[in-house]
């Protein structure tokens, strides 16, 4: 069965064809929310909540683009909400200061995808979530700031201070296998 009609069966109340829906999209979207969660608990939760909305406004979706997207977008959304909700505080790590140094390359090279995750996931929360709209889901910093509610200049200063944390662990990594 093609997109359209998966969703026009979940728009009829069609248990099965929901279940195919949340079966086709849900490893994906798990994925999503564990880069904006504190634990997998947490993603799980971010996960229902957002299926929840989905298919709450299904009807809302009107074929025009990624319908992945336009799922991608409902969890990043509910995520952000979860967290609004904790009211997490933008950190200060003493990272403000620091001079930008560029990455090794070699120390990019020794980690997988996951471990790579593992890493980001490690970010302090504000920093975490600001890079993940910024420089994997490509959202721009006007963007972020509108959908966190602060300064473009705040976004930017924590994926700044986010690379910086990043790069100073990418580098302690790269030494102790390089040895």
């Amino acid at each position: 069965m093609n997109e359209q009609e998966l969703i026009q069966g979940c728009l009829r109340g069609s248990a099965q064809y929901q279940r195919q829906l949340y079966e086709q999209f849900a490893g994906k979207m798990y994925a999503v929310c564990l880069r904006y969660a504190r634990t997998s608990s947490d993603a799980a939760d971010i996960l229902q909540e957002g299926f929840v909305k989905v298919f709450t406004k299904l009807e809302q979706f009107h074929f025009q683009g990624s319908f992945e997207g336009w799922i991608r977008r409902i969890m990043i959304n509910t995520a952000l909400r979860a967290y609004q909700r904790q009211r997490f505080e933008f950190e200060s790590s003493g990272y403000e200061n620091l001079p930008e140094s560029p990455v090794d390359p070699d120390a990019l090279a020794i980690l997988s995808e996951a471990e790579l995750l593992r890493l980001i996931n490690r970010l302090p929360d504000g920093y975490r979530v600001v890079f993940n709209l910024v420089a994997i889901e490509g959202f721009s910093h006007a963007e972020v700031a509108g959908m966190l509610g602060i300064q473009e200049s705040t976004s930017r200063s924590q994926l700044t201070k986010a690379r910086r944390w990043l790069g100073e662990q990418l580098e302690l990594l790269h030494r102790v296998v390089a040895g």
